[in-house]
């Protein structure tokens, strides 16, 4: 079994209680975004971190981590980029991919609003998108997930809401 932590979004603030969230998992996985790379060597204290850059990370991130990642766990194929769109409507850029061979777990990060759905036209590809952890952003709330792979499947989903954007953590 895989436990990984899923985040996106920091913007530059890591909420204390990702840590504690996160203490137990195997990898934390960063759907872009992560404003500087302290983000990254922080999280990376907890556990390892697969990340894709967003939009607003600078070269200090995109030296680190690409613009997309494709990679298998516990034989789950995961493809993960931080601009992706949503089920039924995927960025231009990927949509072909997407279309042609869809990932079994497709995340992506970007719009800040937490979706979580199987997208039954391209063969029953789970979609997750944690929403923002950080307090920029228009989201009312903080979120990151948590999840397991063990043996293809993906089970034990939780969503964790770290409180309102304006409140203090």
């Amino acid at each position: 079994m895989h436990k990984v932590g899923l985040i996106s979004d920091t913007h530059n603030y890591l909420d204390p209680q990702v840590a504690e969230y996160f203490s137990d998992r195997d990898e934390i996985w960063h759907a872009g975004d992560f404003g500087t790379i302290s983000i990254a060597n922080e999280l990376n204290k907890i556990a390892p971190v697969i990340g894709v850059y967003g939009n607003i990370d600078g070269q200090d991130i995109r030296k680190v981590y690409p613009l997309h990642q494709r990679f298998k766990r516990e034989g789950v194929d995961v493809w993960m980029t931080h601009i992706g769109g949503i089920p039924g409507r995927y960025c231009i850029p990927i949509r072909e991919e997407i279309q042609k061979n869809p990932p079994d777990l497709f995340i992506c990060g970007h719009s800040h609003i937490l979706k979580i759905a199987r997208d039954q036209s391209l063969g029953k590809m789970l979609y997750m998108n944690p929403g923002a952890a950080g307090k920029q952003g228009f989201q009312v709330q903080r979120t990151l997930v948590r999840f397991s792979i063990d043996q293809g499947k993906i089970q034990d989903v939780e969503v964790i809401n770290l409180g309102k954007i304006h409140e203090e953590a």
